[in-house]
């Protein structure tokens, strides 16, 4: 094999290496620019060793570097620091979050079948007090007026349902 074809194939390659790099090793540039001399070193060796290789170079680059920076960019959003840059939540952070959301939904249960005091005349939306703490509720009558004693019958995350106690 011609040693100019052996140059230039294996330039190419080390040009097409060094961009999936640039991905992961943080150089300000250096490593792009490295990639790009490789690269044009490596298709001047191909022009000087047959046209036709350098055509065939010029075009295998067009082709693979759009590539190789799309795998660059799929594989660089799952390391820390890719999801830092993006702003994806750590597992640390969706663990806590999936908690929160655990301990609020067994607090809002926990309201089921206990007794509050409207605060305003439900029509059939109003506000309730209970233990100390305001919550918006919707009647399923018509109408309870101010003061009157509710008993809490359904909770979801963003309602709750009372009915008047008896």
């Amino acid at each position: 094999m011609d040693p100019l074809l052996v140059w230039g194939l294996g330039l190419l390659g080390i040009a097409l290496f060094l961009i999936l790099l640039e991905f992961f090793v943080p150089s300000a540039g250096a490593i792009a620019i490295t990639a790009f001399v490789c690269a044009i070193g490596g298709l001047v060796c191909l022009f000087r060793f047959s046209p036709l290789w350098g055509v065939m170079g010029l075009f295998g680059m067009l082709v693979t570097t759009p590539l190789v920076v799309w795998a660059g960019l799929s594989l660089w959003q799952h390391t820390p620091l890719g999801r830092r840059m993006i702003g994806a939540p750590t597992e640390e952070e969706q663990f806590e979050k999936h908690q929160k959301e655990e301990q609020f939904v067994k607090q809002r249960l926990a309201l089921i079948d206990r007794e509050a005091v409207t605060l305003t005349p439900l029509r059939p939306v109003g506000v309730i007090e209970l233990d100390g703490h305001r919550h918006d509720a919707v009647t399923e009558t018509d109408f309870v007026a101010l003061g009157a004693k509710v008993r809490i019958t359904h909770v979801d995350p963003t309602q709750v349902r009372v009915r008047p106690v008896a």
